[in-house]
């Protein structure tokens, strides 16, 4: 693209937003608070440990020791080093964008090369248990027997996301084979002194490693913030001027064709943007079935939005990672996540938790760990929030102090 027409193009974009956000104020100030709810609630304090502890398991070793140790599996698998293991696990774990946060930090130590770390970030972005069991089976389709259905065909469709990754650019690379080192003893005795290899290397004592942890972490969850605020505008924006409505029309060609009714068309279209809104808008409408709106999310679970995929491309940007085969996995996993939710809705949902003929819409609520641990975060995710933003001042003052 011509940088000039770009230049143009990023400026008459700005411009339109600052009209809009001039001409709407209060929905503007409505959805960023929304938005702001959301990251403080749930997002920072749920994102937080996984992100502190990511960073001490980086500084002791301990990702170098399941490298070593996850090499016979992470390498015939996803053609990348058992390093990219931990990266696969934490991902799971707790959520977009921890995928990337720790595909970009294994990519600055040099443990991954930068198609390595290409492939390693196209299927570690998930959408952590969670989100998944707790917001959406239970917080906003009252269902938790759906769960099990979206997880499955979340985390499986990812997997084959990452099986499929294995073969971008690798006849641009050297061929790497796996060969287990069993001169010095068996693997595990060379996964621990690779471990206390990588932890003698770094000189910074305990108390600084801590706090450069803490820090490193809560500067990523603000920007994460700050993006989860601007799309909750900007999707705000977009349904205020009607955008929404005409764009999603040309998704209801398609929904036609797919038997999908085109009432879920808007709500789609904003799932797009922002998974959490199109989640809770698909599961307002009322439709004959329930598959179609399940297809719909596993669709928009597996694309991430814009919302994350702008988070990743901000976390990717301070590296050589491109962006764009990162966006051609969510494109693959929302594919094949929905082929999925087709052939197991029957066997994991119909005949596991429900009998008879299918229930159009959702069933109460029911007890389960997740669904208590969502209700549980939102209590006192704002204390959680607030007191390690203090905490982050705090560092980054004293920080600023010392190296003046």
């Amino acid at each position: 693209m011509n940088p000039f027409l770009k230049t143009i193009g990023l400026a008459a974009v700005t411009i339109c937003l600052t009209i809009l956000l001039i001409y709407f104020p209060d929905e503007a100030l409505a959805a960023s608070l929304r938005g702001l709810k959301m990251w403080g609630e749930v997002v920072f304090p749920s994102l937080l440990p996984f992100f502190i502890t990511a960073e001490l398991l980086l500084a002791f070793g301990v990702v170098k020791f399941l490298g070593v140790l996850f090499e016979p599996i992470m390498r015939p698998l996803f053609n990348v080093p058992g390093a990219g293991s931990f990266g696969w696990m934490m991902g799971m774990a707790s959520g977009y964008p921890t995928g990337a946060k720790i595909a970009a930090r294994l990519r600055e130590e040099k443990q991954l090369t930068q198609i390595e770390a290409e492939r390693l970030v196209s299927f570690t972005n998930n959408s952590s248990p969670l989100f998944i069991f707790g917001a959406i089976s239970v917080g906003l389709f009252h269902n938790a027997a759906l769960g099990l259905l979206l997880a499955a065909v979340h985390y499986g469709s990812n997997m084959i996301v990452g099986v499929f990754m294995r073969f971008y650019k690798i006849r641009e690379e050297k061929s790497v084979e796996y060969q287990a080192k069993t001169k010095n003893g068996s693997i595990l005795i060379q996964a621990l002194k690779q471990m206390h290899a990588t932890r003698s290397k770094d000189p910074r004592p305990l108390g600084e490693i801590l706090g450069d942890a803490v820090l490193q972490s809560i500067k990523t969850l603000v920007m994460v913030g700050g993006f989860i605020i601007l799309f909750s505008v900007i999707v705000q924006l977009l349904h205020l001027v009607h955008f929404t409505v005409l764009f999603s029309k040309l998704f209801e060609g398609i929904f036609f064709l797919l038997g999908i009714p085109i009432s879920l068309g808007v709500p789609f279209f904003s799932g797009l943007f922002e998974i959490t809104l199109g989640a809770t808008l698909i599961s307002d409408i009322s439709t004959d079935s329930l598959l179609p709106k399940v297809i719909l999310v596993s669709f928009i679970l597996g694309f991430n939005g814009f919302s994350i995929q702008a988070q990743v491309a901000s976390i990717l940007a301070k590296t050589d990672i491109r962006f764009f085969p990162y966006f051609f996995a969510r494109v693959l996993h929302g594919i094949i996540a929905s082929i999925l939710t087709v052939i197991l809705y029957k066997p994991l949902y119909l005949n596991h938790g429900i009998t008879g003929s299918e229930l159009p819409v959702a069933t109460q609520p029911t007890d389960s760990f997740f669904a208590n641990a969502f209700q549980q975060l939102t209590s006192i995710g704002p204390f959680v929030t607030i007191i390690f933003l203090w905490l982050g001042f705090l560092l980054f003052y004293k920080a600023k102090k010392t190296g003046s």
